[in-house]
């Protein structure tokens, strides 16, 4: 019976201990997107991007207008066409349709033109917002922040509540602890 009384006291203990542990952990979260629009300089990058967007979407428009009257005038036409002109005529307009679609992903594809203006002009401004971020964890003791604009990420972290390094001794794997 002792035994037991024993065993209870060190369960509720090992409970204690855990809750005052998870007490001491300090979390806290910010929106970097409404950070980011309080900066007077994002916002300045954001009519940059906006001007630029606006002149290719302003050719898109004007490559859309010059297949749409390439069409119609095929569609008023064909009749009159041979099959060669037909032929040419038809190739024409899939040749602008593809120039046009090729501008569009070179403007605003996942490695175009306008991602990577974006991600020049906003990394420096971000850099900053995190590491204000990482003064304002470190001197109000935090070891948890999250970004609730891109949807609860974390965005820092108290290196002391990294268990990559045991998880990775766990596996059998030994890594330079200055590493990480």
């Amino acid at each position: 019976m002792k035994k037991y009384t024993y065993i209870a006291i060190l369960i509720v203990c090992f409970f204690l201990y855990s809750d005052i542990q998870a007490q001491g952990q300090k979390f806290g979260y910010v929106n970097t997107d409404m950070i980011l629009s309080e900066l007077p300089e994002y916002q300045n990058v954001e009519k940059e991007l906006g001007l630029v967007s606006q002149q290719w979407r302003d050719q898109l428009k004007a490559m859309q207008q010059e297949i749409d009257n390439l069409k119609e005038d095929f569609s008023s036409k064909e009749i009159l066409y041979t099959e060669e002109i037909r032929k040419q005529k038809e190739e024409e307009i899939k040749s602008k349709v593809e120039q046009r679609q090729q501008f569009l992903e070179q403007k605003f594809g996942s490695n175009g033109e306008y991602f990577q203006k974006q991600q020049e002009l906003l990394e420096p401004i971000q850099r900053k917002v995190y590491e204000a971020i990482s003064v304002v964890a470190e001197r109000d003791n935090f070891d948890f922040i999250f970004d609730r604009s891109q949807g609860n990420t974390l965005i820092y972290s108290n290196s002391e509540w990294n268990l990559n390094n045991k998880v990775l001794l766990e596996l059998g794997i030994s890594i330079d602890e200055t590493g990480n």
